[in-house]
């Protein structure tokens, strides 16, 4: 009798395997360079993110941005669509965020910070349409798209700030008004060692609130089947009578606005952070793609994989006690990722075959009649 496991089950080892790889990977690379604090530094990879309450909050706020930003991927990748303008759209969100923050001092209480998470989106909404409508219309590749907009969207914001909310003595935005920050929900006085304090607040709530959306839309609702039905076949989807440019652009939109939102939770999480006028793209924006594929493109995975992420940032962080640079992380989740997507194309493989014996299995019997 053989033992046949659920493909969720198979996915989710694939994704452990992965990390414990990544993970093997670094502790190698640790030991090449600083034998001696090879393990030193590894234990801190593995236990930083929770030595302290402090430091666990700053794990959550880590993956707060990057939890949007893997939704936003995934969520394409699930329509059929490779949305590496997720950087693009954070950033453009951000800035959204920030001028809400900074020049609406005219907006109430909790509605300050409301309408700068809505503009966030919007402005995100916005961007990630411009390469939808171009994929829908005119056929471009949306990775293409993606890229050009990605920098223009760079350039854009700067300028911007510049011409808004400019501190020319720090070369950054200005600071938001208090009232835009997002609340702290009594998190303050839980994540914090001693007199520092961790900047977790409801960010992550909401990010959390947003994967469970997002898994209602693609997994519970016609809507979402639609788009998921389009991703898989644009000519079924258009013979079963689903408006196929449509689908195209709303996932985009959708895309673009999950990504919108994240640059706000980052910048209105009262850390004091504010956009730095540089030719350089958000990291969290490209974060996005190795959290969306580690966690399979399911937005509850998503949530993990995010949390993974931030935990080894966190742990990169404090592994410089020891001597070692923190781009060691970045080397940890490439490998992660590599294998994530060598499984990925196994799975297919092994699928694949199986399906042809299966055909060829069903021939024989049928030609035997």
């Amino acid at each position: 009798m053989k033992l046949k496991l659920p493909s969720s089950t198979i996915n989710a080892f694939s994704s452990i395997t992965a990390v414990l790889v990544g993970l093997l990977a670094g502790l190698i690379i640790l030991l090449v360079s600083n034998p001696s604090q090879a393990m030193n530094g590894f234990w801190a990879i593995l236990s930083s993110g929770f030595s302290s309450l402090k430091n666990f909050g700053d794990v959550l706020y880590s993956a707060t941005p990057i939890i949007m930003t893997g939704l936003s991927v995934g969520f394409a990748l699930k329509t059929g669509l490779f949305n590496i303008g997720a950087a693009g759209q954070f950033i453009v969100g951000a800035y959204a965020a920030l001028f809400v923050g900074v020049r609406c001092s005219f907006l109430p209480g909790h509605l300050h910070w409301i309408t700068a998470l809505a503009a966030a989106m919007l402005a995100g909404a916005l961007w990630g349409a411009i390469p939808g409508l171009l994929k829908a219309f005119f056929n471009v590749n949306e990775v293409i798209a993606c890229i050009m907009t990605n920098y223009i969207g760079m350039y854009l914001v700067n300028f911007l700030i510049t011409k808004t909310i400019y501190d020319s003595l720090r070369n950054q935005s200005m600071r938001v008004l208090s009232t835009a920050n997002l609340p702290k929900m009594g998190m303050d006085n839980v994540f914090r060692e001693g007199f520092v304090i961790s900047s977790v607040n409801a960010g992550i709530f909401i990010a959390i609130i947003f994967a469970v959306l997002m898994y209602i839309i693609l997994g519970k609702t016609a809507f979402g089947y639609e788009l998921k039905a389009c991703g898989f076949n644009h000519e079924a989807a258009r013979y079963a009578g689903i408006n196929e440019k449509r689908s195209i652009v709303l996932s985009m939109v959708i895309a673009g606005a999950l990504a919108g939102l994240g640059g706000a939770l980052l910048y209105l999480a009262g850390a004091g952070k504010s956009m730095t006028v540089v030719d350089a793209l958000a990291s969290e924006g490209f974060l996005g793609i190795p959290v969306a594929l580690l966690g399979l493109n399911n937005p509850i995975g998503i949530i993990f994989s995010g949390l993974l992420i931030a935990y080894l940032n966190v742990g990169g962080f404090n592994m410089q006690i020891y001597n070692f640079v923190p781009q060691i992380i970045e080397i940890i989740i490439g490998v992660i990722i590599y294998f994530s997507a060598f499984a990925l194309i196994v799975r297919g493989f092994l699928t694949s075959m199986k399906k042809r014996k299966g055909d060829k299995a069903q021939a024989a019997k049928g030609g035997s009649k």
